[in-house]
């Protein structure tokens, strides 16, 4: 399929994170009963103009789609409290609720928004009833109120409205389950539109879709994007010249620079978790297989070799490892690969297929497209237990990308014929769709913390 693609065309820089044509939306599809309640009371606004953005409502939504939360909806509040002071502690509990973020907004004299905004443990509060008393450092028994697990305050210009809520959400999610959030992240995907003179586009957005920036585009496919671990650098494929050649993008300054030109095919580029290789797959001696390339010093050293088909490389957490895609066993499994002593053995071994396989930053699963009678659909394997749970439901998912804290997957996936983005939780629990209204969306890549 890759040699019948049209051959010469040019590729355009836009400019650095130029405005795109049309924003991602979120839509949610699918969420249990079972994800921990959580009260987010809209923030008070002591302004006279309108809120630039509903910061509550966005801190609701992260958690939310983490899938570890259920936010209760503002019509089932049994009030509104703007601090800790007035929380009706056994109004929540009865609601099942075990903890609250409140907060109000106001505008200096800069024209900044000043968000005071609290974390507060409901069962704790309610056990002391907002009150209890601790020593003090010169042994005096004082009122304390560790049912407040942070009170914070921050000064935050109006564009960073949104951007700041999602620091929020970190803080919460972080507090609440002892795992770094991810919300304060973004994703790259390539957008194709056959009717734009360029229909093939690289653009970055907000992990939610928000925010979306036009990077990079061309009249020749892009394919494969991946972020370096600083997040300041994107890989990707492109047919500008002819053929699949690798490209590594700054995306602040709009530099890019070719690092790999060889014969036939040059494809699926991932950084190595410190940033000083690339794992990639090259098919100059015939079959595709699976090469590292040294960054400094550019040296290229295969990883695998024979007859059959090796794609798909992923860097193990620890930078020892790859895992990869072989037809090997006749079709499409995933295997390991020691970098050390080249040892390799396969991983999959239940459904048809298994292939685009990632592996979550504590290294114990493995995210995978997996083929069964149901067709194909994103599978979780447990490194440790090697039990198999299907994550998605959708049709043709392929190209799942893990968040930097493990948490949630973005992927492709077909709605109303075309390829849009979607997301699911690890744990299954949580499903969302990103429809773009202008092209089919493809290869999504989530960003490591920013």
């Amino acid at each position: 399929m890759l040699k019948r693609l049209v051959i010469g065309c040019m590729l355009t820089m836009l400019g650095v994170f130029q405005t795109a044509n049309a924003a991602l939306e979120l839509v949610i599809t699918d969420g249990i009963d079972s994800a921990r309640p959580i009260a987010i009371v809209p923030f008070k606004w002591e302004g006279n103009t309108p809120l630039p953005e509903d910061v509550s409502n966005v801190i609701a939504s992260d958690l939310q789609r983490s899938g570890k939360f259920s936010p209760v909806a503002t019509n089932k509040m049994p009030q509104t409290p703007y601090s800790e002071a007035e929380v009706d502690f056994n109004a929540w509990t009865g609601l099942g609720v075990d903890a609250l973020v409140t907060g109000s907004i106001s505008q200096n004299a800069e024209g900044n928004y000043v968000i005071n905004y609290q974390l507060v443990d409901v069962v704790r509060g309610q056990l002391t009833q907002g009150q209890s008393k601790s020593l003090s450092g010169d042994g005096q028994l004082v009122l304390s109120k560790d049912h407040v697990i942070f009170n914070k305050k921050a000064t935050v210009p109006g564009k960073r409205l949104r951007e700041y809520a999602h620091r929020i959400s970190d803080l919460v999610y972080e507090a609440l389950t002892g795992e770094k959030g991810a919300f304060l992240t973004r994703i790259a995907y390539v957008v194709v539109n056959d009717k734009d003179s360029f229909p093939y586009q690289l653009r970055v957005a907000d992990y939610d879709g928000f925010n979306e920036r036009l990077v990079l585009r061309s009249k020749q496919p892009l394919m494969s994007p991946a972020w370096s671990p600083d997040g300041k650098k994107i890989a990707y494929v492109s047919f500008q010249n002819g053929q699949a050649e690798i490209f590594i993008m700054d995306i602040y300054s709009g530099a890019r620079e070719k690092v790999t030109s060889y014969p036939r095919h040059n494809g699926a580029p991932r950084f190595s978790p410190d940033g000083s290789q690339l794992a990639l797959v090259l098919s100059k001696t015939g079959s595709l297989q699976v090469y590292t390339l040294d960054l400094n010093t550019r040296k290229l050293t295969q990883i695998t070799r024979g007859r059959s088909n090796n794609t798909e490389p992923f860097w193990h957490p620890d930078g020892k490892s790859l895992i990869f895609t072989s037809d090997r066993g006749g079709k499409p499994q995933i295997y390991q690969v020691d970098l050390a002593s080249n040892s390799t053995k396969r991983l999959t071994w239940q459904g048809s297929q298994n292939l685009g396989g990632q592996i979550t930053p504590d290294g114990r699963f493995i995210v995978m497209v997996h083929r069964s009678n149901s067709g194909f659909n994103l599978a979780k394997l447990d490194m440790e237990t090697g039990a198999l749970q299907i994550l998605t439901k959708t049709l043709l998912d392929e190209s799942p990308s893990i968040a930097p804290n493990g948490g949630m997957v973005i992927y492709s996936s077909i709605y109303n014929q075309t390829n849009v983005l979607s997301m699911v939780s690890i744990d299954g629990r949580f499903k969302a769709r990103l429809p773009a209204t202008n092209g089919r969306v493809r290869a999504p890549a989530w960003s490591p913390f920013l």
